[in-house]
């Protein structure tokens, strides 16, 4: 038997947060909430346990829209206020925030809603901050309820004791059959043999403002509450449910009534429940004359917040790529709200040269949250390249790595998620003839090469040589895909975007190049539309030949300022994060004159701004421009003439023009066309002599 006569004492939850609750807040605040500091309702659940006492619990399911019903448990309804800073999450009143709530939650108990949903009585708040970066989550529960009125527990003693064993088993089985609504409190009426579960509705009558009468003997009355306690003394919930029924029946002062604290066992018994006899005083203190409690102690027994490092515990893989991704979505949160960021997830990239513009385009490719990248390289790691190609050490070339493997094999291990691979593979090029002890293994590298083009959304341009760049550029006109490209010089680099292959349906009267409009509107144009943008070889007049042909080492190597390939490859993959930006993609037209953006207007412009046609840049000055050329209809790469050759001839024509250092001069009209200009220059000197 307890002591007689001392002020009751409420014993508290304990929190305990389930790890898929801190992932599902995370979901929560990268895809919803971002930078909103909204306040949002989930749910928690509590039951009795023999062995561990008053815990309250918070899992992953906390965030559904309806709460998830298991056995034994009573589910409670609360708010989460997920602040976006830590000086926020520390610097907040907590008292003040506390009897805010609190003066909410009484103002709705006192429209007597609980008497037909006693869940409304309990609540629970949960204010945190997420560091997203270091997957710290910082928080403190609290469970608002009224410190006053103060009342005194006379007398606690087993259920047993008032109760048969028949009359247990009647409990026991209506505890089961009752509403879910329900569960958290009721009461109980004795009549002879018998007890029955009735709902609060059917003792008090919600229209009344003030219930004095009961109509019912309160000696065989009990008020009963689910109660998560294993001592002698009663939960928590009992506080606020005391103080609900004191405010409706004022006539239950200077009375004892007597409370059953429900603790319901796994096997659905009930013998575990204690009867509490409550004293209460005569003259009890209003709520709305004090404050609200509710606030949890953490480990040390102090009030303060908690932490949970959940960096540990979380998958790494998964734990990387969340993190990957966090400078995009801020990205999108504070600057760029309309930037699709799944759409890099699912861009293909195919990489032509895994050197080191190749290197450090992957690089960028990862940041911006590409995730499939394929690298093409037929060349193996040497000692010189790990201090320039970013993605190689000195291990790779002590084992004699292809280099397009052991880039992707490096690229996993910055980040395990991204989907990599290796071709090694050489590409066929003009100029350099193919005997016929080569042809099989030439004609397998073409099949393998088209298929791996087919297979990408993407197609970039990192190779050493002019002439290595042609077959790509061919094919990636032909089966229209993006294609990028970058070069560099000692100390000059261009990036650049091939010209989209042609799709009137993709280009509306905004978009229209000026070789489309008339004659009076020709001389006014400021851009190209992308199906009219020039390729690599649209400002040669020569097809390329053998450029390795009687080189000396230093013109056989990329010999180049250090810097100018991490330029050039930033610039290729903003490149691209721009296009797949734009509504219009590869069709983006291009300003003649990009210096002033502002005149330019809105429809000529991505979410990431206006989309160059190529970048020239010159380290020995530090000068960037950015000249816009069209398409030359004689282009040995991606005229109509020679993609009609291609169509028709297909892998004959790729051969006939490796073989051939002229064939692609005479298909395209070079030939004709060089004749003319020769011709001229002949005639203007003859008239000068003449003259």
């Amino acid at each position: 038997m307890a002591s007689n006569g001392e002020i009751i004492q409420y014993v508290p939850f304990t929190s305990f947060v389930h790890p898929s609750f801190w992932h599902a807040l995370t979901d929560m605040k990268l895809e919803v909430d971002r930078l909103n500091e909204t306040t949002k309702q989930i749910f928690g659940r509590f039951t009795y346990r023999d062995d561990i006492g008053t815990v309250f619990e918070v899992d992953g399911t906390s965030f559904n829209k309806e709460p998830t019903n298991e056995q034994l448990y009573e589910n409670v309804t609360g708010t989460i206020m997920n602040k976006n800073t830590i000086e926020e999450f520390k610097n907040i009143d907590k008292a003040a925030l506390l009897n805010s709530i609190g003066e909410a939650i009484w103002a709705n108990i006192k429209k007597k809603t609980w008497i037909t949903n006693p869940r409304a009585l309990l609540n629970f708040i949960i204010l945190s901050f997420a560091d997203l970066k270091k997957f710290h989550y910082y928080y403190w529960f609290a469970f608002p309820s009224p410190s006053q009125p103060t009342v005194y527990l006379k007398e606690t003693n087993s259920i047993s004791l008032s109760f048969s064993n028949k009359q247990l088993e009647d409990i026991a089985q209506d505890y089961k059959k009752i509403d879910s609504n329900q569960k958290n409190f009721f009461f109980i009426l004795k009549e002879n043999d018998n007890a029955f579960i009735k709902p609060l509705s059917q003792l008090f009558n919600p229209k009344l403002e003030v219930q004095n009468d009961l109509n019912i003997d309160l000696s065989s009355l009990y008020f009963v509450f689910a109660d998560p306690s294993n001592g002698n003394n009663p939960g928590w919930p009992l506080r606020t449910f005391l103080a609900a029924l004191l405010e409706h029946c004022p006539s239950l002062c200077k009375r004892d009534i007597r409370v059953i604290g429900l603790r319901c066992s796994a096997s659905g018994a009930v013998d575990k429940s204690l009867v509490f006899t409550v004293s209460v005083p005569e003259n009890v203190q209003a709520v709305e004359s004090a404050g609200w409690v509710g606030w949890e102690r953490n480990d040390r027994g102090n009030f303060g917040p908690r932490l949970a490092n959940m960096s540990a515990s979380m998958d790494p893989i998964k734990l990387a790529e969340t993190s990957s991704d966090l400078n995009i979505k801020l990205m999108k949160w504070r600057l760029v709200p309309d930037l699709d960021v799944d759409v890099m997830k699912q861009t293909k990239c195919l990489l032509l040269g895994a050197g080191t513009l190749g290197c450090h385009v992957a690089r960028g490719l990862l940041a911006w949250g590409f995730r499939h990248i394929t690298f093409v390289d037929y060349g193996k790691v040497s000692y010189s390249n790990p201090t320039r190609q970013v993605l190689f050490t000195h291990e790779d070339c002590r084992a004699g790595r292809g280099k397009a493997d052991a880039a992707a094999d490096n690229l996993r291990k910055i980040l395990p998620s991204v989907e990599t691979r290796g071709i090694a593979l050489h590409i066929p090029m003009p100029g350099h003839p193919v005997g016929e002890s080569l042809r099989a293994e030439t004609a397998a590298n073409i099949k393998t090469l088209t298929e791996a083009i087919q297979a990408h959304d993407v197609v970039f341009l990192l190779l050493d040589t002019r002439e290595a760049r042609w077959l790509p550029t061919l094919l990636g006109a032909h089966y229209g895909k993006i294609v990028l490209n970058a070069a560099l010089g000692f100390d000059s680099y261009l990036v650049m975007r091939h010209g989209a292959s042609s799709d009137p349906t993709l280009q509306s009267d905004a978009e229209q190049s000026p070789t489309e409009k008339s004659a009076g509107e020709q001389s006014h144009a400021t851009y190209l539309a992308g199906a009219q943008l020039g390729c690599y070889f649209c400002n040669d007049v020569t097809a390329p030949g053998n450029s390795l042909k009687d080189r000396t080492l230093d013109q056989q190597c990329t010999v180049t300022r250090p810097g100018a390939a991490a330029v050039a490859g930033a610039l290729a993959v903003e490149l691209l994060a721009a296009l797949t930006q734009h509504p219009l993609r590869e069709h983006a037209p291009a300003l003649y004159n990009l210096t002033d953006e502002s005149d330019i207007p809105p429809h000529l412009q991505g979410v990431l701004g206006p989309i160059p046609h190529s970048i020239r840049g010159f380290l020995h000055s530090y000068r960037t421009v950015a000249p816009t050329c069209a398409k030359f209809k004689n282009c040995i790469a991606c005229s109509d003439l020679v993609l009609e050759k291609y169509r028709t001839e297909g892998e004959d024509f790729v051969f006939k023009v490796l073989n051939s250092g002229s064939y692609l001069e005479e298909v395209t009209g070079l030939t004709e066309l060089q004749l003319t200009a020769e011709m001229t220059d002949i005639l203007t000197f003859s008239d000068e002599d003449e003259e």
